[in-house]
């Protein structure tokens, strides 16, 4: 058994304080944690244990809120979050277990908000979405149903247009070149960059026969 000789609240932190075992100190925790405790009460190993634990699963959801607070995250993510601070596997299994049932983490969720947000401020393809939702650690499932809807030939217009824009003073052969790196960057398939690179052309210049280009010619 050892004894508690002083609790002190921390400077720095006034929502911690500072443990003090026989003399000497032994370890930092929650004030909540630590409401129970007084001077010259006495601890077993197995209470201390219990306190640093308990502790560790009040620090690990405060700093998953913290990362959350920037934007939504994936499970995947605040798992690595939490690893990079060096929580113990069974503490964060916990902390995204409670985040999950409090709704603060929903992967389905998060995956559809993913593409709608990609699809009206960056328009990508479905391949290259699907690539960053995997890279989120998001399940191969979930990522099937976000990309249902998603028209691959009018997001590489909307992608393509602004690009387009720039490069109308191009000849055909540049312009051809740079849009469709562009859209291959993009994530889109030369099957969709083919058409839309084409009309895109067309679109930008005067309706006059010099500048109008045919789909045979893509060829």
């Amino acid at each position: 058994m050892r004894n508690i000789t002083a609790i002190e609240i921390q400077k720095k932190n006034s929502k911690r304080v500072n443990i003090y075992l026989d003399g000497e100190y032994a370890f930092g925790v929650a004030r909540i944690v630590a409401a129970w405790l007084q001077t010259g009460q006495a601890l077993d190993e197995a209470q201390i244990t219990k306190l640093q634990v308990e502790d560790s699963r009040d620090r690990a959801i405060q700093q998953a809120n913290l990362f959350l607070s920037y934007r939504a995250r994936s499970e995947h993510e605040i798992w690595q979050n939490l690893r990079k601070h060096e929580y113990l596997d069974t503490v964060i299994e916990e902390t995204i277990e409670r985040l999950v049932k409090g709704g603060y983490l929903n992967d389905k969720q998060f995956a559809s908000d993913w593409v709608e947000n990609r699809s009206n401020f960056r328009p990508r393809g479905r391949r290259a979405l699907a690539l960053e939702l995997r890279q989120k650690g998001i399940d191969e499932s979930i990522i099937e149903v976000a990309l249902e809807e998603i028209d691959d030939e009018s997001l590489a217009y909307d992608a393509g247009l602004k690009k387009a824009r720039k490069l109308k003073v191009q000849d055909w052969n540049e312009f051809r070149k740079k849009t469709s790196e562009f859209l291959s960057r993009r994530g889109f398939s030369y099957s969709v960059i083919v058409p839309i690179v084409l009309r895109l052309w067309n679109e930008i210049h005067p309706k006059e026969e010099d500048y109008l280009v045919n789909y045979k010619e893509l060829k």
